[in-house]
């Protein structure tokens, strides 16, 4: 389907699955309701149910929520189908191809593990499913760089690039989009925006919370796979690339291409992994592994604008707060006239990504007094909370059913990001402990350059929840 074609059918597979009644149930009622959906729905899954119990797993995800939109919900109602069948079993999909009626271009919303990936785009292709169709699919797209390679010959052999959506729902993100706006909407962040006056960029991903019950399935991945590859690659990306040449999305996906084959990849001397203390007594966490639940890492960037300065990435679970931030270091003036600013960071940008919504500057203004002497000040251009726009599933279902990829992630842009992080995937050195609570294994400290510190999120995340 080509990417500028609008879907006039909607498929998801794995309908009775958690992703399913967490996000994608709610994301379809919010479009019913901002009338941005209008079409069949048909839930595809393995489980043996009516149409009557698939509506009421469908309003009690709602409900899960808050208040429901009645007029939206009598809408979805009107829209749902439900179909259940072996994924393994062609006439699974030949019942599809009959639900979906005279729909020339379904979108299949692929809401299963990517092991089950092959199994259901062969019985879509079989079926005549993916004639003039497009897919979405859900991270994470594949294990390293081998496997994200033959993910996406798997799924072009079936859908050309152009109708294939990854979905990330960071990038959906209000935040995350904020960022983007904010550096190429404003022509005075432009001149700062280089080696000359930036010194550092800090971005940690903080989470106070350890795995839950996800134990068996965080086990199998770590926080790079988990986090680093995905979500903060891309944010490095918004914050590092060059302005697209236009806004349409290829120009836009280009350009962070461009960038990402532009990281160097990670040197596992500049990695630090930690695994916080009782990770393993975790039900379905192996005995003895060696997984992390923290990374701290230096990112190089080899491009005229950035060459020389580094990127730290810090992401961990059971660290003192749950919040996400960038903080852009700017250098100091090249003398003090005043007093001198030692010891403290005189000039930064500084996003928060969540739990709130805030872009704010640092600077520095005189005391009141005879003396000169300043204190440190941070200007907030905005604050809001995270939840202040659309949802991200709302956002990128809405996109992919428009044919906009703008926020999805295109086949080399995975497999260049999977090609920085492999050499850190790589490392047998054993994870260092850390106590829940703390910033992480001490060895962190060692990653940023200089004896210059991490930057901790701002106080007023503290005690946040994701």
């Amino acid at each position: 389907m080509p990417s500028s074609s609008r879907a006039d059918a909607f498929v998801f597979f794995g309908a009775t699955g958690d992703l399913a009644y967490g996000k994608i149930f709610p994301a379809l009622a919010a479009l019913v309701r901002d009338r941005q959906l209008d079409m069949p729905i048909v839930g595809v899954a393995r489980s043996p149910m009516s149409i009557e119990e698939f509506r009421k797993r469908a309003r009690s995800s709602l409900e899960a929520k808050g208040p429901v939109d009645e007029r939206a919900w009598q809408a979805l109602c009107r829209l749902l189908r439900y179909l259940s069948g072996d994924y393994r079993d062609p006439d699974t999909f030949r019942r599809l191809r009959r639900e979906l009626g005279e729909a020339s271009h379904p979108l299949h919303y692929l809401a299963i593990p990517p092991s089950m990936f092959e199994t259901v785009l062969h019985g879509l292709a079989q079926a005549g499913c993916t004639e003039g169709a497009s897919v979405i699919v859900e991270k994470p797209f594949g294990r390293d760089l081998e496997s994200a390679q033959e993910l996406n010959r798997t799924l072009h052999a079936h859908f050309p690039e152009s109708s294939v959506f990854r979905i990330d729902h960071y990038l959906g993100k209000e935040a995350v989009q904020n960022l983007l706006y904010f550096r190429f909407a404003n022509s005075f962040v432009e001149p700062l925006w280089n080696r000359t006056h930036i010194a550092s960029v800090q971005i940690t991903m903080a989470e106070a919370f350890g795995v839950k019950d996800r134990g068996a399935f965080y086990d199998g991945v770590g926080a790079i796979r988990d986090v680093v590859q995905n979500h903060l690659l891309q944010v490095v990306s918004l914050l590092a690339m060059d302005a697209p040449i236009g806004s349409d999305a290829e120009s836009m996906r280009s350009e962070k291409l461009r960038l990402f084959r532009a990281m160097r990849p990670l040197d596992p001397s500049h990695v630090v992994r930690g695994q916080f203390d009782g990770y393993r007594d975790v039900h379905g966490v192996a005995p003895h592994s060696e997984v992390e639940t923290f990374v701290a890492l230096r990112l190089q960037i080899e491009t005229w604008r950035w060459a020389g300065v580094p990127f730290y990435i810090r992401a961990g679970k059971c660290l003192p707060v749950t919040a996400t931030e960038v903080f852009v270091d700017l250098k100091t003036p090249p003398m003090a006239v005043f007093d001198p600013v030692s010891g403290a960071r005189s000039n930064y940008f500084r996003f928060q990504l969540g739990p709130e919504v805030i872009v704010s500057i640092g600077a520095r203004a005189k005391k009141p007094g005879d003396a000169m002497v300043g204190e440190g000040v941070e200007l907030v251009a905005t604050c809001c909370p995270d939840n202040g726009g659309r949802g991200a599933y709302d956002r990128l279902i809405g996109d992919a059913l428009r044919g906009d990829s703008s926020l999805f992630t295109r086949d080399d842009t995975v497999e260049a990001a999977w090609r920085v992080v492999d050499p850190a995937l790589h490392d047998d050195r054993p994870v260092l402990p850390y106590e829940p609570g703390s910033w992480g294994p001490s060895a962190a400290a060692k990653i940023v350059a200089d004896g210059e510190p991490w930057h901790d999120p701002h106080p007023r995340a503290g005690g946040a929840t994701k």
